[in-house]
């Protein structure tokens, strides 16, 4: 809770309606319940934020935003194209699956939310296809991917792992068999996106 004189920011906020989300849940994410956790007035909060809506689009934003720095790492670094496009989905796919196991209380609240922070999902899902076509695109420069459209393919390939990651299906995380059928999907995009580019 910020002292009573100090300046309410919008980072305290956002880390307070994590907590209220945590402890009690999506249908208390609101304006009124995260000035009430942080012990102002509704009216200190509002000074941040217009209203619920954009309320839990921060929130869904800022979560959203912790998972993208090492994947924009991974994207960005030189190196095959087909061994980095791998790294990243094997990243995205662990920090999504480490955050629900270490704060599964968290996911459940964000996965209600998400139908209502369109925006913030919408950007995050571009973004996702951004860096996948971004690999894809230097593997068909460098001739390890047959000529595709990255942006297509990119989002072909977002498609075809959201089991592995989306958290619409994090109850099938557990299961002894998800990373052999991970490894199965991926043989089968690959086997699409080098045919005729490698032999073996």
């Amino acid at each position: 809770m910020p002292p009573a004189d100090a300046p309410l920011t919008r980072e305290q906020i956002l880390v307070a309606a994590e907590d209220v989300l945590r402890r009690f849940g999506p249908a208390k994410a609101t304006v009124v319940d995260v000035a009430r956790a942080l012990g102002v007035s509704h009216a200190a909060v509002y000074r941040h934020v217009a209203n619920k809506a954009e309320l839990r689009d921060l929130i869904i934003g800022r979560w959203l935003e912790g998972i993208m720095a090492p994947l924009r790492a991974i994207a960005a670094r030189p190196g095959p194209a087909p061994q980095r496009l791998r790294q990243l989905f094997d990243a995205l796919i662990s920090v999504k699956r480490r955050r629900a196991a270490d704060d599964p209380e968290l996911l459940a609240a964000y996965r209600t939310l998400v139908g209502g922070a369109k925006s913030a999902v919408a950007t995050h899902v571009d973004e996702l296809v951004g860096l996948t076509a971004m690999v894809i695109r230097a593997g068909v420069e460098e001739g390890t991917f047959r000529k595709v459209d990255p942006v297509a393919a990119g989002r072909a390939v977002l498609s075809a792992t959201s089991r592995f990651h989306h958290p619409a299906h994090a109850a099938e995380w557990a299961d002894p068999a998800i990373d052999t059928a991970y490894n199965d999907v991926w043989q089968l995009m690959m086997d699409g996106l080098c045919a005729g580019q490698r032999s073996g």
